[in-house]
């Protein structure tokens, strides 16, 4: 029993981990491209130029 119960508390905390490692990069990318991420969301102010 102990086992199922590690089992499913591992693959929470990794699963965990990884939505969190996910976002750093997407963040890193938006702002690589001059954006800003907020919420999730990367927001790029719009220069005009083309």
């Amino acid at each position: 029993m102990f086992g199922l119960i590690r089992l499913v508390v591992l693959s929470s905390l990794t699963f965990v981990a990884g939505v969190f490692f996910e976002r750093h990069n997407v963040s890193e990318a938006c702002t690589a491209q001059g954006g800003l991420a907020t919420d999730g969301l990367c927001v790029v102010q719009n220069t005009g130029a083309n």
